[in-house]
């Protein structure tokens, strides 16, 4: 009977020590088959010499000439520029650190040959910084057999280190047994190879097959363990929806008497779809285990009213309710609009927020605890030890891609209940930035998800145009228009707080600065995200306030209070942001009666992928529409912002590319998990190291 991998502790291998184990673990490699599917990166094809004249901007090549010349030159950098040729053409080496000795061995009439990246210097190719072989007088190069792999790394492993362990690692593929978890008949339906021959093609690529393939997700390897991985954490979320059914939670069973008067009181009428988002998420909250919803609705679709008639029904029933909300500012707002809604009903609503005076801080804690207040609304202040709900039954979580998985986590051990039964609040999460439905539902499988796709009536769309930044001096004057002539307030948009000679973008301090001279006129604002909250918090309440014609601001408004009299934005350098983040930044005009606009001030030259994205822009305010081109162009990762989330960012799975076999993964998911527990166990382990951290209880 073969040894299996997994119980091999990498220590075994030859070169392996203390310290050297120490940092594959943080690699999270303790054992042969984690070592094994530690996979490259990216491979170096080593195995032949280019001809210089073949060379391709951005492609990385290996070539062998001879020196011509090596001087030190002095520009903007000081550098050491050595000129090489061959048999079809010449081409630089550019070295910016280099000491005597490297200086020293450019002998003209002597052969190098260099690996790098291709880039245009002037009229010819160069590398900066290649790797390079002195051949001295000898024109022939040294070649290497086979692709060679790229791993990542960590902080005192080195590249050379690593692969020679991973290369004793493979060696133990033919006297061990790597475990396969997917079960034959899918391995069969689906065309793919055994496990153990995926990984050693993969660390091992022979020359004839094509990187590109490989690379870009192509190769039936790769796919193999992309399917894997997709199966593993689809189980994973499943296995965190069950363990949640398990808890207990109060039950909401009836509507609240007053709803009817509560909705009269409105000066609208509610949307089909808030209608049905209030129904689904209302059949959740009369179970007795708690629910886990997703609501997404674009800026504007009404998701803060949703929840607010379903904390009324939370309410009627004599329990607590929190809204939690990524800022100061946007706390107060909510708090004000549920203060105007429910005073008339006798319904006490609570604001609790870190800069609070210590006195009404006070106050708030103990109106909590006692369950005085049936409703509060907060921000991170609602993590606070000294926090203590009386019979908290539901938590809404506002613009949940600004929390951490770990804080939603915080939050919902809030309502759990002193007995035994551990009876945890329902969560609402919502957020305005509307995900695409194939992506929603495999990161988050955890949750069920509702959709407000309906605008309210009499929404205007955002008239979207796309300017050159040399049209600059035009769109001044356009700003001073607007607030003088039509009385409007005006956004001005910068990407970066600080000059960046590289990312051209303007500073919002300078454009600050330049906007006061060339508008004297109008009183001109600043908001950056450097600026303490309470400072923050004045000047947005004194744009609301109409105390200043224009606000020049960072994104940190891409989620801020509403004020209806701001008709323009520009944004500048929006080739920068993502299109759901322009979308949100967009967003904060649009929301008077009178007709609003949005300029994106770009910087030229475009590249064709800034050209697609900003055309999007353009011509769509869907908010869905642009999700779904935003993740075409950008990626799962980007588009969710995995960091922040907690969703896995993916080893070799990519949502869009392997779109496809997504059916298939839940059809093999959930017979696993029927048939097969150990095994669905297994997946886990093997796939999710911080597998508890899916869990958003």
């Amino acid at each position: 009977m073969q040894t299996k991998l997994a119980t091999i502790n990498v220590s075994t291998l030859k070169g392996v020590g203390p310290k050297v184990a120490e940092r594959l673990a943080h690699l999270s490699i303790r054992n042969l088959e984690d070592l094994l599917f530690h996979l490259p990166y990216k491979y170096q094809d080593r195995s032949r010499i280019h001809p210089i004249s073949s060379l391709r901007q951005g492609e990385y090549a290996q070539v062998c000439g001879m020196i011509e010349t090596a001087n030190i030159v002095f520009g903007k950098r000081r550098s050491l520029v050595c000129k090489i040729s061959d048999d079809t053409g010449t081409m630089e080496i550019r070295l910016f650190y280099f000491s005597t000795a490297q200086k020293k061995q450019f002998i003209t009439g002597q052969f190098v040959q260099c690996y790098g990246q291709i880039s245009h210097s002037g009229r010819s190719y160069s590398m900066i910084h290649p790797e390079i072989k002195y051949l001295h007088d000898n024109p022939t190069p040294q070649l290497e057999e086979g692709l060679k792999a790229i791993y990542p790394t960590t902080e005192g492993l080195q590249q050379k280190t690593i692969n020679a362990i991973i290369q004793q690692g493979l060696g133990y593929l033919k006297r061990a047994k790597v475990t396969e978890l997917l079960p034959e008949s899918w391995l069969t339906k689906l065309g793919f190879p055994p496990l153990a021959e995926a990984l050693l093609m993969l660390h091992q690529p022979p020359l004839d097959v094509p990187l590109t393939a490989i690379e870009n997700g192509e190769n039936l390897m790769i796919k193999r363990l992309a399917f894997e991985e997709l199966v593993a954490q689809h189980i994973a979320l499943q296995k965190a929806k069950k363990q949640i059914q398990r808890y207990q939670a109060y039950e909401v069973k009836k509507i609240n008497p007053q709803l009817t008067k509560f909705l009269d009181t409105l000066p609208f009428n509610l949307t089909t779809a808030q209608q049905r988002v209030i129904q689904e998420v209302r059949v959740d909250i009369q179970r007795n285990y708690p629910m886990m919803r997703l609501v997404q609705g674009d800026v504007g679709s009404g998701k803060t009213l949703v929840a607010a008639v379903n904390m009324f029904d939370v309410s009627g029933m004599g329990f607590q309710s929190a809204l939690m909300a990524p800022t100061e500012i946007l706390a107060e707002q909510h708090y004000k609009s549920f203060v105007s809604w429910f005073k008339p009903f006798a319904i006490e609503v609570t604001l609790l927020t870190s800069k609070m005076p210590a006195a009404d801080k006070r106050k708030a804690l103990e109106t909590i605890s006692t369950g005085q207040s049936q409703m509060v609304i907060g921000t991170h202040a609602l993590f606070q030890s000294q926090v203590s709900f009386h019979h908290l039954a539901l938590v809404v979580i506002d613009e949940q891609h600004r929390f951490g998985v770990e804080q939603r986590k915080t939050l919902l051990e809030k309502g759990v209940s002193s007995n035994q039964n551990q009876i945890k609040p329902h969560q609402l999460i919502m957020t305005a930035t509307p995900i695409p439905r194939t992506l929603a539902q495999t990161a988050y499988a955890d949750l069920d998800l509702s959709v407000i796709d309906e605008l309210p009536p009499g929404r205007k769309p955002i008239t979207t145009v796309v300017m050159d930044e040399a049209k600059r001096e035009l769109i001044i004057q356009r700003v001073k228009q607007n607030c003088i002539q039509d009385n409007r307030q005006v956004y001005w948009v910068c990407t970066l707080i600080d000059e960046s000679e590289e990312l051209q973008c303007q500073a919002a301090e300078v454009t600050h600065e330049q906007l006061q001279a060339a508008l004297p006129e109008l009183k001109v604002g600043l908001i950056h995200g450097r600026m303490k909250p309470q400072e923050k918090q004045q000047i947005m309440q004194a744009f609301k306030e109409q105390k200043m014609h224009l606000l020049v601001a960072t994104t940190v408004i891409e989620v801020g209070v509403d004020v209806p009299n701001a008709s323009l934005m520009i944004i500048e350098n929006p080739e920068r942001l993502g299109l759901s983040q322009l979308h949100q930044l967009r967003g904060r005009v649009g929301r008077g009666e009178k007709e609003s606009h949005c300029v994106l001030l770009y910087h030229a030259p475009l590249s064709k992928n800034a050209k697609q994205r900003l055309n999007v822009m353009r011509e769509t305010n869907d908010g869905f529409v642009i999700a779904e081109k935003d993740l075409e162009l950008r990626g799962p990762g980007e588009v969710l912002g995995t960091r922040q989330t907690g969703i896995l960012e993916y080893k070799f799975a990519d949502i869009i590319r392997d779109s496809e076999m997504l059916p298939d993964v839940y059809f093999c998911a959930d017979e696993i998990m029927q048939q097969s527990p150990k095994i669905a166990e297994a997946l886990c382990s093997r796939w999710i190291k911080h597998g508890d951290k899916l869990s958003r209880v």
